[in-house]
């Protein structure tokens, strides 16, 4: 597949890593010569300076025969832009477009993007899908990582084992003995920084992290289980009331009359502003890092602070220094790779990623056969997909041990008209499946192959 990506930033260049090294024919696009030639320096891509908008850029990055454009440039009109020309002028099948502001997705303007307007396949907004990562880890204290696949009826969460979990050193095969009506799967472990695969053999450790797939009803319980009985807060503080934060309140606001948050917003324009849109929420005007400030907001009786600034020292700093005044939990916005794997060390209960959110949500879009989600995990070393079978799907009619693929691969839930199984050796798959799996991020073109349609089925 031959593939334009505008913009190399951290999204971008995310994209672009995993394109190509599957195979795909990829070209990236940027204004900035630096990130141009950090593209050409690590990756095996057409990196090409210019901008995404204009026709004789795109036309030098192959637009002519391209399969795919993805814009997610820093500036939405350019990524609009981008997509109209290359539907006008190159008749790009496929386009997709970062869009951040707003104002472009409110309901007053549907048509914008229709047939006869800004002509997009699918639009990507970054504040829309990390807020809804938020809500979720809200909801769902015990677990560090969520998604959501067959319409929110099954949850991958990732769980950590702590010293009073339960089922550590038993072996994964057991626990289907010990616990016959709950229909989780353990698919992944983290041990001592590396993700691999769950076998039936292996014992879970203290400290290990699991990635457990489970139906949405059973998902409190299975926190129980690996000794997670966390519950939902009550009291919030939000530090940072930017798109993110005041995504996050709004919402909190109308699903949960009982939940008190309260934004620490340091710009006092925007503090005005996001009290004058939100009906209960309180806004406190001054610096996330004060600790006089955490102190007026009653850090010490809140159950969870959440760290949404666009800084990413602030929102570590504020959650470890919140934590130490008394907050239970901590929740915070990490967009460089370089302080993921160090956030858990200093005490902060879960973190969200907004280029993983966003390369995920993107994956989804461009990965072949009838992948309905994708969810990245461990900075990408790993999948967890949603993937459908069809009538002339390979994978119809045969058993999944007898499937000719990798070990790597796991097989977590099969949700079948409606009902969730769990799936064994000889389960056999069905024509409309939605089937959730685990995948090393080198196997993913193999799960795209197994569940490819054939033209047949047109």
């Amino acid at each position: 597949m031959k593939v334009i990506i505008c913009g190399a930033g951290q999204v971008g260049l995310g994209i672009a890593e995993r394109l190509a090294s599957e195979g795909n024919d990829v070209s990236i696009i940027d204004s900035a010569p630096e990130l141009v030639q950090r593209a050409n320096n690590m990756l095996e891509v057409r990196a090409i300076l210019g901008n995404g908008a204009h026709p004789d850029v795109l036309q030098r990055a192959g637009a002519r025969d391209a399969d795919m454009l993805i814009a997610v440039t820093l500036a939405d009109e350019v990524n609009m832009v981008a997509c109209q020309i290359a539907n006008n002028i190159f008749e790009i099948p496929t386009k997709i477009a970062r869009v951040r502001a707003q104002s472009y997705l409110d309901k007053s303007w549907t048509n914008l993007f229709s047939r006869d307007g800004i002509t997009i396949d699918y639009i990507i907004s970054p504040e829309i899908e990390v807020g809804n990562v938020v809500l979720r880890r809200l909801e769902l204290p015990g677990a560090f990582e969520t998604a959501s696949f067959a319409n929110g009826q099954i949850l991958a969460i990732g769980v950590n084992c702590g010293p009073d979990c339960p089922i550590v050193d038993t072996p994964i095969r057991q626990l289907s003995e010990l616990f016959p009506d709950l229909p989780a799967s353990i698919v992944g472990i983290v041990r001592n920084g590396e993700l691999v695969p769950a076998t039936s053999n292996a014992r879970l450790q203290t400290g290990d992290d699991a990635y457990v797939v489970v139906p949405a009803d059973q998902v409190a319980r299975t926190l129980k289980i690996f000794g997670h009985e966390e519950t939902q807060a009550r009291r919030i503080i939000i530090a940072g009331g930017g798109n993110i934060g005041l995504f996050v309140a709004r919402a909190i606001e109308q699903r949960e009359q009982n939940v008190r948050v309260k934004i620490v917003e340091s710009k006092r324009d925007r503090a005005i502003q996001i009290a004058e849109t939100l009906q209960r929420t309180v806004v406190l005007h001054g610096d996330a890092l004060s600790e006089d400030l955490l102190r007026e907001a009653d850090v010490a009786s809140a159950e969870t602070l959440v760290a949404v600034t666009n800084n990413d020292q602030a929102n570590i700093l504020t959650s470890v220094l919140a934590k130490q005044l008394g907050c239970r939990r901590s929740l915070c916005l990490v967009n460089g790779t370089g302080y993921s794997n160090m956030v858990r060390s200093f005490g902060i209960d879960a973190q969200v990623s907004p280029r993983l959110v966003t390369v995920s949500r993107i994956l989804q879009y461009v990965r072949r056969g009838r992948i309905r989600a994708v969810h990245e995990i461990h900075n990408g070393s790993a999948e967890i997909l949603e993937a459908e079978a069809l009538e002339t799907t390979p994978v119809v009619g045969q058993s999944i041990r007898k499937l000719e693929i990798s070990q790597g691969i796991r097989f977590g839930a099969i949700m079948r008209q409606g009902k969730l199984i769990q799936p064994v050796g000889d389960t056999e798959l069905q024509p409309r499946d939605r089937v959730i799996l685990f995948s090393p991020s080198q196997n993913i073109r193999e799960i795209e192959q197994l569940f490819r349609v054939s033209p047949d089925y047109f």
